[in-house]
């Protein structure tokens, strides 16, 4: 399953149980229409550091690197790119 296709799912079952898988887009701004709060985005930063084996405290991060599916995927892409 690619990376996407696991965030797409995990956001869809923690935030959006009403929206089908198929329906989410990798740019839909999670953040700018309410999918994910600021609290929600605290879980989704702790959920991609424990799925990816991401030290999140080691990484310079902002809401914009977790603000869509495809933001999110590019930021684990380039976090284990680092390793």
């Amino acid at each position: 399953m690619s990376h996407e296709a696991e965030i797409r799912q995990f956001i869809v079952s923690a935030f959006a149980p009403d929206i089908p898988l198929d329906q989410l887009p990798d740019d839909l701004d999670l953040l700018d229409t309410g999918i994910v709060d600021s609290l929600g985005l605290l879980r989704l930063i702790a959920w991609v550091g424990d799925r990816y084996r991401i030290p999140i405290e080691d990484q310079d991060i902002s809401p914009a690197q977790f603000s869509s599916v495809a933001s999110i995927a590019s930021f684990v892409d380039g976090a284990h790119s680092l390793v």
